[in-house]
């Protein structure tokens, strides 16, 4: 959270807009819940919901997953899916469900999971969701004073932020939308930008009372 505030005083900033994706959700939250003052727009895309401790039981995942049975590499994403849920997964287990994380498991989506290891730290993922790492009460209980407008975009087939959960996180906002891309996966802009961009810009601009200077 230092890193974000020396950044805003860096830029120069009275109050500044926060966009964040995927695990770095919690970071965004954690800085708004220390520094809710700075914030001015909060936009969350398929979140983690790790800081706030709200947890997908196997049947939402099912049921997010299921529409996708006629894909050819469905069978045996499923297959590990419920080895993962169980807590029985393997390596390979991991890998297989990979597709789920995508709206469309073709040329530029493998292109996209290919490329992870050169920006995964793996270290530093296992220490971000160590034991400890958050303190869900503290955190929903600010929240509910949070006052700047958030917006959670989630995609409709994706397994890792399913809509049903981000649709209970939006709930711990006092001023939040929740808007669910069709089609869309973990990585939505992959999966039609201008759907993705147009979400963000509208909500940007509806709340364009929030100056960012």
């Amino acid at each position: 959270m230092d890193d974000v505030e020396a950044l805003r005083e860096h830029l120069g900033l009275e109050r500044m807009d926060l966009i964040a994706h995927s695990a770095g959700a919690n970071l965004a939250v954690l800085y708004a819940t220390r520094h809710p003052e700075r914030v001015g727009r909060l936009v969350l895309v398929t979140p983690s919901t790790k800081a706030v401790d709200i947890t997908a039981t196997p049947e939402i995942r099912r049921e997010v997953t299921r529409p996708r049975a006629a894909e050819p590499w469905y069978p045996a994403a499923s297959a590990a899916l419920e080895a993962v849920m169980a807590g029985d997964a393997t390596d390979e287990d991991w890998e297989a469900i990979t597709p789920f994380f995508y709206g469309r498991w073709d040329a530029v989506a493998q292109a996209h999971h290919a490329a992870e290891d050169e920006w995964r730290n793996v270290e530093a993922a296992a220490a971000f969701a160590a034991e400890g790492a958050f303190d869900p009460d503290a955190i929903r209980s600010t929240l509910a004073g949070f006052p700047a407008p958030v917006l959670l975009l989630t995609g409709e087939v994706d397994v890792g932020a399913a809509p049903r959960v981000i649709a209970e996180y939006a709930t711990l906002f006092p001023n939040a939308e929740h808007v669910v891309q069709p089609g869309g996966g973990h990585f939505p802009w992959l999966d039609d930008a201008e759907w993705f961009t147009t979400a963000i810009e509208a909500f940007l601009t509806r709340h364009a009372a929030h100056p960012t200077r």
